[in-house]
């Protein structure tokens, strides 16, 4: 058994913020309420002065694995996610091979239960995402798969895109779309403005994400397919997906807490690092991102974990890959960029990374109540710290070195501690 002490508890299901013991026994939590009684053989964690929330969920992380386990694989990338309080996480599809197939679906899924915490796994659209052919969704789906996606590359045809949308909403399983048009890209990486002019390089326009958005916005409104907007980085992205909510359509957005919090500026200080696809954009951009964060057009807040090595990313910005490791600073930066300036509350922030990604992908929200899974995560939400190591392989993060709010001292999945930090 497993008693936590005096933590702030912050339930974005039941919006329940206040102090009290949770007690835990096996994978569940049994037990809430002021001053439990301590059973004998209970172990006892104090939280007094910290937040007890439901285990973050983090809908879109890359573990590299099978075939690319240099940068990552699911065990280190499990321990990431632990050691930045996510109890599960959702993986992309662009493995190699890619999770096209039963066989590799099926490994990413046998490796997953081998680690600390719920390692889920979506599975792609086409076949080796070339975007020509339709995987067999519906024996990937009834083996688990959580959704489908082609994340990294943008599905150009539409009569295949409509197909899939059909046969996702007969499934009752969502979609998630990577929005940028290669052809209205001059280079990918860094958002086609002033920056890109000063260091010469081409750059991707908010042309590129705008357009497949538009699109896909639309074709979800005409199919009725449960679709989401990965990465939304640019202001007129934003707007669209508002308008296509407005209109009906089962349309959501993803943003990411380098979107939120750096803009195009970040290149001329970090270089490859903040290289991205899609792009850090202007003020103006991000602004829009959060402002579509507070009224609910944008609502996950995901990673887009993408390690790489110190070698690729060593590499000139036209060579280099693009992407950060971002689960282990996710929740400080959301503290730090949304919740510490006033933009939205911490029980809203609760909901935008663990019960709104849950609910997307089908599944019930973590609660901290009774007969609720013992998911959890124990933080302080003022408490600094400085991020100087990493837990997953890789340390291609424009992070390195910042001191941010929201230190994570317990992840608690299936009743167990999956990271004390």
């Amino acid at each position: 058994m497993l008693l936590i002490r005096g933590g702030r508890v912050i339930d974005p299901v039941r919006e329940v913020d206040e102090i009290m013991d949770v007690m835990i026994e096996g994978s569940q939590i049994v037990e809430t309420g002021k001053a439990l009684k301590v059973p004998a053989d209970a172990e006892v964690i104090d939280a007094t002065g910290l937040v007890v929330a439901p285990g973050l969920m983090d809908a879109h992380v890359h573990f590299r694995d099978p075939g690319l386990t240099y940068k990552e694989d699911i065990e280190t990338g499990a321990a990431a996610a632990a050691r930045g309080g996510f109890t599960t996480v959702v993986c992309m599809a662009n493995t190699k091979p890619v999770v096209d197939n039963l066989e590799t679906l099926s490994y990413v899924q046998e490796k997953g239960e081998q680690t600390p915490i719920h390692v889920l796994q979506a599975a792609a659209i086409t076949k080796g995402l070339q975007g020509k052919e339709l995987v067999d969704m519906e024996a990937l789906a009834d083996a688990g798969a959580a959704g489908f996606t082609d994340d990294g590359i943008p599905l150009m045809d539409e009569k295949l895109l409509v197909q899939a949308m059909e046969q996702a909403k007969a499934l009752g399983l969502p979609l998630a779309f990577h929005e940028e048009d290669p052809a209205l890209m001059s280079e990918p990486g860094v958002h086609k403005g002033k920056v890109a002019e000063q260091i010469g390089y081409g750059g991707a326009a908010r042309a590129a994400e705008d357009v497949m958005v538009a699109r896909d916005c639309m074709l979800a409104l005409h199919t009725g397919a449960s679709v989401c907007i990965q990465h939304i980085s640019s202001k007129n992205s934003v707007e669209l997906v508002r308008l296509a909510k407005m209109l009906g359509a089962d349309v959501h957005a993803e943003a990411t807490p380098h979107h939120f919090t750096l803009t195009e500026e970040a290149v001329l200080k970090y270089g490859t690092l903040a290289r991205m696809n899609p792009p850090l954009r202007t003020e103006e951009d991000r602004q829009a991102i959060i402002k579509g964060i507070q009224d609910g057009t944008i609502d996950m807040i995901v990673t887009d974990h993408a390690p790489h090595s110190e070698e690729e990313k060593a590499k000139p910005m036209a060579q280099a890959p693009s992407g950060i490791t971002g689960l282990e600073t996710s929740l400080a930066l959301g503290i730090y960029s949304l919740v510490e300036p006033g933009y939205i509350t911490l029980m809203d922030l609760m909901k935008l990374m663990s019960k709104n990604p849950a609910e997307f992908y089908r599944m019930v929200p973590g609660s901290v109540e009774p007969e609720a899974p013992a998911d959890l995560v124990i933080f302080g939400e003022k408490e600094q710290w400085t991020v100087d190591h990493f837990a997953s392989k890789a340390t291609n993060s424009p992070f390195k070195g910042w001191t941010l709010p929201g230190k994570v001292h317990y992840t608690i999945c299936a009743g167990k501690i999956a990271y004390k930090g």
